[in-house]
């Protein structure tokens, strides 16, 4: 059996080395697709043998991530994130799937841990966190939602041994900067869809996501580092809802979308 890297990036020369160079021993090619970053993504990447190097203008990551797993030609896939990496742990427990001629599932879930800068965010619904990374090429699509896409396949999956480091944003500007572009792709998306929003949710939803991350998921026993996080998220659905009426305003009003995503 043979395995396929899959990455999308762009801009990713802070992470993409990191997650190379941990990988490029287990894996048979490595398939990125990047979004004609405008740092050295492309140069770093295509100093790697195994790199197939595509470049394919981004709409949204769902369609994105379709792309790079239809280019992918060996039996399996690990589809990561360039922020995203496997410990020694769980590359053996891929090795082993791998290396099996008759493996327990076609689809397998990994642990991570999410790194938030210097600290370990294990509380606010940011631990004990699976996802399904490894899986045969045949055997499972995404969504192609704009955002906050997700597997399709109608397999049960197992989950792997080790964890997979998952080291979110490095700053607090980059994160800042995340949210924005996040929170645009998502009141696109529920546009889209014909969501609509009042007022009342646009105040009161943000206070609730913070209250359900801080106070209910036990953010705080992650100190001022779950704040943080409960904070952001608050401000994240704020922004998202915002930027939504103001979508459905302009439309009502006949003028162009402000926004692109």
């Amino acid at each position: 059996m043979t395995l396929s890297l899959a990455v999308i990036t762009y801009n990713e020369e802070n992470n993409i080395v990191r997650l190379l160079n941990a990988l490029e021993d287990i894996v048979d090619e490595i398939i990125i697709v990047d979004s004609f970053s405008t740092d050295k993504t492309k140069h770093i990447c295509t100093e790697y043998p195994k790199v197939k190097f595509f470049e394919k203008k981004f709409v949204g990551y769902g369609e994105q991530k379709n792309y790079a797993l239809n280019l992918c030609t060996m039996d399996w896939v690990l589809f990561l994130d360039a922020d995203e990496v496997p410990n020694e742990w769980l590359k053996k427990s891929i090795k082993t799937v791998i290396e099996s001629s008759n493996a327990a599932y076609n689809v397998y879930k990994a642990k991570f841990i999410n790194h938030l800068g210097i600290h370990i965010i294990r509380h606010g619904g940011w631990g004990n966190v699976m996802r399904e990374r490894l899986f045969k090429r045949n055997s499972a699509k995404y969504s192609n939602d704009k955002v906050h896409e997700f597997l399709i396949t109608s397999e049960k999956a197992g989950v792997l041994e080790g964890n997979i480091d998952h080291y979110t944003y490095r700053c607090i500007h980059h994160h800042v900067t995340k949210i924005n572009t996040y929170s645009d792709m998502m009141a696109e998306k529920m546009f889209e869809s014909g969501k609509k929003i009042n007022r009342l949710k646009i105040i009161f939803n943000p206070i609730f996501e913070f209250n359900k991350v801080f106070f209910f998921k036990f953010g705080f026993l992650d100190g001022f580092a779950g704040f943080y996080v409960a904070k952001t998220l608050a401000y994240y659905t704020f922004l998202k809802y915002i930027k939504l009426k103001e979508k459905v305003k302009l439309k009502q009003l006949g003028m162009n979308n402000v926004y692109s995503a």
